[in-house]
């Protein structure tokens, strides 16, 4: 599952800022606080919002790693080669 942290660190590599991101999902600020939040996060919103942020980034060049998933350590992100 998509982690907050993966999501700060996705737009980190990307240099999107929060509004950025609201503006390519078409979702609220507030949505992207919350998944981002790591006492909220990704797992208390929506399948369909994690799905639209996740597809977004994705289609930015990102890559989401599972825990244990080409490196050790956790989950992880990386921009595509």
């Amino acid at each position: 599952m998509l982690q907050a942290n993966q999501i700060r660190a996705a737009r980190a590599l990307l240099g999107w800022s929060q509004g950025q991101l609201v503006e390519k999902t078409g979702l609220s600020l507030t949505t992207i606080r919350r998944m981002e939040d790591d006492k909220i996060g990704p797992e208390r919103s929506s399948a369909g919002n994690v799905a639209t942020v996740t597809k977004a980034l994705e289609s930015a060049g990102v890559v989401f790693q599972a825990h244990g998933e080409m490196v050790e350590g956790g989950p992880g992100v990386r921009l595509k080669p």
